[in-house]
């Protein structure tokens, strides 16, 4: 029961809205009534605390509750209740005994049985084993065995499993730990490395500030890494330098250098990237570089994407080969973006996926879906940079000549507003009709009568309120042009021969056969695409939002593009998510330019649950389904 209901208050910690008995049901694959339960044991196991707070809309957690909850059930000495506390008080008891404990004893204290603790202990050895550590038995006595890095590795991953949302709650480390002051640590860390010259990756320093805990609680404990097994790197001297001052000065501890640099190489390979001042910048692998140039072939063949951009594959081939060496140390970085960026850019993730397998094959690595999430993130802002001219607005300039107040006007426009408006023309005449300017909006110092959507009147001297004010125009203008014509778009990549009202399959293999099979048949892909996207799913799931799965295959080799659709009335198991419309998509290079804009706005419907559910119940044929969608995605 207490897996059912942690596994619950997991999903309610992911959103801040109502969940409702229905949805909770079907997200967890079981019923109503087992919520009901679930609900009650919760509410037992965290009395007096109310985490959970119950309404007509259903149940949403009460986080400042749930929150002394959970450090409840973390503080030390206090007797395990729940599966997960009695796996991280086995964890913290195993490292901290080389001699081991014994089973019936630890039994007795925990009030469980020993078969119950035996359950816990397989938990542990998966950890363990993941960790590069072992369990050893004699008899009742258990223990742990391997390298002092492969119990810091296990304690790493005990706390990261634990975090929410796989953002690592410094509070719970410093309790954990018997430290005080790691905010005011990674301020003064963060702060010494940028003023070395180096770019922080804030999404990556909380688990080094973690591995820095375990370091001083280790040291603490007199347990060292071996300098036989950590090779010094001398441009890590800087990193170790403001590492050493920093930890003695605030915990008092003298790390021996093994544990510094290997600190050093955490902040290398998961935070510190060279920048404009850095002392040295580290000179980027040949195999790397060779592998990043492959990559960028590829990714232009495959997707019809350009990432030959100089600055842009030095930074990728930096990231190669930290990803590379993370991997090979079995030493994982958590992504809080992972969730979103797939959900939110679910075609950046995919050839992020792609780039994944090249390196899977080439450097016979494994890239999980966080791995994956920090490749997208480099491809996003590249594609971000690049596209933010092509989004820009077309404006034009009115304002009568009087000088050279028109030209100081757009010297100043372009000045404040060169991301959002590309400057066409300026009219320097006080009689001209806005109705006859072709720009998408029109900046002018002349109030009109006519009425024309996109004219803004400002003053001949740009203020702070008329700069907002053309944000804003250029802002609807450009979701006017993002949603004209929604319908067509639409009715260009789905058809009514590949839509399915009920899912042809109870696994994700037969609906992904199913659908493929309709699109085989409706001549836009072929049997080997199909195989290619089933190859796909097994790489990462294509769960891209709790509702929605987007299988495919990689790259674009169907014949054309093409959406199979199929509903799920009851919500489908899909990785570790519960859908309820699968879309199958045959992609091509013909028109792909036109169909990612339309896509993304696809998979963006399927952010609201309650508008899936509206979609789901509301679409009884094609027709009806394109109007739904339609009108979601033009509201959203």
């Amino acid at each position: 029961m207490a897996d059912k209901y942690e596994r619950m208050l997991e999903l309610l910690a992911q959103t801040d809205d109502w969940m409702t008995a229905s949805e909770l049901a079907d997200q967890l694959g079981v019923t109503t009534r087992s919520v009901r339960n679930y609900v009650a044991a919760a509410k037992t196991a965290a009395h007096p605390l109310p985490i959970l707070a119950a309404s007509t809309a259903g149940y949403r957690l009460n986080r400042d509750a749930y929150a002394s909850f959970v450090d409840r059930g973390r503080a030390r000495g206090e007797a395990a209740q729940t599966p997960n506390e009695r796996v991280h008080h086995l964890v913290r008891r195993l490292t901290e005994s080389d001699a081991g404990i014994d089973i019936h004893a630890l039994a007795d204290t925990l009030f469980v049985s020993e078969s119950t603790l035996e359950g816990d202990l397989r938990k542990v050895k998966a950890i363990a084993d993941e960790a590069g550590a072992r369990l050893e038995r004699a008899g009742s006595s258990v223990r742990l065995s391997g390298t002092e890095g492969s119990r810091r590795r296990l304690l790493s991953r005990l706390l990261q499993a634990e975090s929410s949302r796989g953002v690592i709650d410094l509070e719970s480390v410093e309790a954990e730990f018997d430290l005080a002051g790691l905010g005011e640590f990674k301020a003064e860390l963060m702060q010494a490395l940028e003023a070395d010259g180096f770019f922080v990756n804030e999404y990556g320093i909380d688990a080094v500030l973690l591995h820095i805990a375990i370091a001083v609680d280790r040291a603490r404990r007199d347990q060292h890494l071996s300098e036989a097994r950590v090779h010094t790197d001398p441009q890590h001297a800087p990193l170790v330098a403001v590492l050493r001052g920093l930890i003695a000065g605030h915990y008092a501890v003298d790390l021996a250098s093994a544990d510094l640099e290997y600190l050093a190489r955490l902040l290398v390979t998961r935070v510190v990237a060279p920048g404009n001042r850095a002392a040295e910048t580290p000179a980027i692998d040949a195999a790397d570089q060779a592998t990043v140039e492959r990559i960028v072939d590829s990714v232009l063949e495959e997707y019809s994407v350009d990432f030959r951009d100089d600055a842009f594959m030095a930074r990728l081939a930096i990231h190669l080969g930290n990803l590379v060496t993370r991997s090979r140390e079995n030493a994982r970085s958590r992504n809080p973006l992972t969730r979103s960026i797939k959900s939110s850019y679910p075609l950046i993730f995919d050839i992020a996926v792609f780039i994944a397998s090249i390196v899977q094959r080439e450097r016979s690595i494994t890239v999980d879906d966080d791995e994956i999430s920090y490749i997208a993130l480099h491809l996003g802002s590249h594609l971000e940079r690049v596209s933010r001219r092509e989004q820009r607005v077309s404006c034009a300039i009115v304002c009568p000549s009087y000088y050279d107040l028109h030209q100081i006007l757009r010297k100043k426009v372009e000045a404040e507003l060169g991301d959002q408006v590309s400057v066409e023309y300026v009219v320097t005449r006080s009689d001209v009709d806005p109705r006859d300017l072709s720009s998408e909006i029109v900046i002018t110092t002349v109030p009109s009568m006519v009425a024309r959507d996109g004219v803004v009147v400002v003053q001949p001297f740009l203020t702070d309120d008329d700069i907002d004010a053309v944000r804003a125009a250029a802002s609807r203008a450009r979701r006017a042009r993002r949603r004209a014509g929604i319908a067509d778009e639409l009715l260009e990549f789905f058809d009514a021969e590949l839509f399915f009202a009920e899912p042809p399959g109870d696994t994700p293999e037969s609906i992904i056969r199913g659908l493929g099979r309709a699109l085989v048949d409706a001549g836009a892909a072929d049997e080997q695409y199909v195989e290619g996207a089933l190859e796909r799913e097994r790489m990462s799931s294509t769960a891209f939002t709790e509702s929605l799965a987007v299988p495919h295959a990689m790259g674009l080799s169907a014949a054309r593009t093409a959406i199979a659709v199929a509903l799920c009335p009851s919500p489908v198991a899909w990785g570790d998510a519960r859908v309820s419309v699968v879309a199958f998509i045959a992609f091509s290079a013909e028109g792909r330019a036109r169909f990612q804009p339309l896509f993304d706005r696809f998979v963006g419907v399927f952010a609201a649950r309650r508008d899936v559910a509206s979609l789901v119940r509301d679409s009884p044929d094609f027709d009806a389904f394109i109007a739904q969608l339609a009108h979601l995605i033009e509201e959203g």
